[in-house]
């Protein structure tokens, strides 16, 4: 059976922007997953592994440096996509010191790998 997964609010620091000092120091990230999972019955080895989908999200933004959220979001979604179990994965990337910096609600970008 293939079934749908979200996990939401991901939380971690990183080191990413395209503009002049944005690297500098760590800024706050969210990460949204949309997976499309291959589920063997019912015990929670024939699933993907929750906590091993946030490790790695979590490694991508605060081990690696992107310049665009976009990109960002390509990588994570491609990573969490190779884990066993995925066979879909979306990953929305919220920025949100962009956002307040901006004047405006949110600052994201979407990505999926199949």
């Amino acid at each position: 059976m293939i079934a749908r997964l979200f996990l939401s609010g991901i939380r971690a620091e990183g080191h990413h922007g395209a503009r002049p000092g944005e690297k500098d120091a760590p800024q706050p990230f969210v990460v949204d997953l949309d997976l499309e999972v291959q589920v063997g019955g019912d015990v929670i080895d024939a699933t993907a592994d929750y906590r091993g989908v946030s490790e790695v999200v979590r490694g991508i933004v605060s081990d690696r440096s992107f310049d665009l959220i976009e990109v960002m979001a390509a990588e994570i979604a491609a990573a969490v996509r190779a884990m066993p179990n995925v066979v879909k994965a979306t990953a929305v990337v919220h920025k949100p010191n962009a956002a307040t910096r901006l004047d405006i609600d949110g600052v994201a970008a979407a990505a999926t790998a199949e």
